[in-house]
């Protein structure tokens, strides 16, 4: 049976993504969840992630530099030139980090589970680098299991030009740079699509999505499973107005709370699992 992730973006980010993640986690349908602390809802949107809900699911960092970031606030083409051309302010780039960190562990009274990037933006050049750094700062002193594990986005080859494009942003360089820090990373990233149609195309993306993990399986050599990301919201709370991909939120959510969704989950060789979960059991096979 192969293992895979199932992680949902966006936490914190507004009442309506809220709500249907924590519905999802407690039907056992999400294992990690990846939360903007620089939102103004974080302080209330942490209490609902009950010592329960942190027993179904990962809770991460979801790296921000373009939504509710103020240190270092870009539009998200203008901040990925800049890092390529390695034209940002580094210490910039650290405060922002920190802030983040800082406002995770005040709220939830731990390191985040794993890390990863609104918008694929802890990749990018110069912010890699600077967040190993603070991530080695803080927790190279833990025991390899208990530290946070990096999610890379590497969509596998010939999921389209977006995947393609969002792995050459420095998916390679993040897993080589983690790995060389001491922190453990996933190897593929599903989940990539245009948030375009209605239920019924989001399931076919799934289906593929699905094959692609169980190809994954077949080859992989041992390590982390793959991540399938997804942006669910529930449609009675409200909504961000200004939140581009509002309605593909509504549509994953329709989907993937219905029974007919979860019962071909249930008869598919697929095991949602904790990426945290599997660090530990990596660790202790390997000791």
């Amino acid at each position: 049976m192969a293992k895979l992730i199932v992680c949902a973006d966006d936490y914190a980010q507004s009442t309506a993504i809220d709500a249907a993640i924590c519905d999802l986690i407690v039907k056992g349908l999400l294992t990690a969840t990846s939360c903007m602390t620089l939102s103004p809802h974080w302080a209330s949107s942490a209490k609902q992630l009950t010592t329960a809900i942190r027993q179904q699911a990962d809770v991460g960092l979801h790296l921000d530099f373009t939504q509710f970031s103020h240190a270092l606030r870009l539009p998200h083409a203008q901040l990925v030139l800049r890092s390529l051309l390695r034209l940002l302010d580094t210490q910039a780039i650290l405060h922002n980090i920190r802030q983040q960190l800082d406002a995770f562990e005040l709220a939830m009274g731990t390191p985040p589970d794993y890390v990863d990037g609104h918008l694929h933006v802890h990749q990018l050049p110069q912010i890699r680098v600077a967040l190993l750094a603070e991530l080695s700062h803080r927790y190279a002193h833990l025991p390899a299991a208990q530290r946070p594990w990096l999610r890379i986005s590497s969509p596998p080859a010939g999921s389209g030009f977006k995947a393609r494009l969002i792995h050459c942003l420095g998916a390679r360089a993040l897993q080589q740079q983690a790995a060389a820090c001491g922190f453990a990373s996933s190897p593929v990233l599903l989940g990539v699509y245009d948030f375009h149609g209605d239920a019924t195309d989001y399931q076919a993306h799934w289906q593929q999505w699905i094959a692609q993990c169980q190809r994954y399986a077949d080859h992989a050599i041992p390590g982390l499973p793959p991540v399938l990301m997804c942006h669910p919201a529930h449609p009675a709370a409200p909504a961000d107005s200004d939140d581009p991909i509002a309605a593909a939120r509504i549509v994953e959510w329709q989907l993937m709370q219905s029974a007919a969704f979860q019962s071909w989950l249930v008869n598919i060789d697929i095991q949602p699992v904790k990426g945290s979960m599997q660090q530990t059991i990596l660790m202790k096979e390997h000791m």
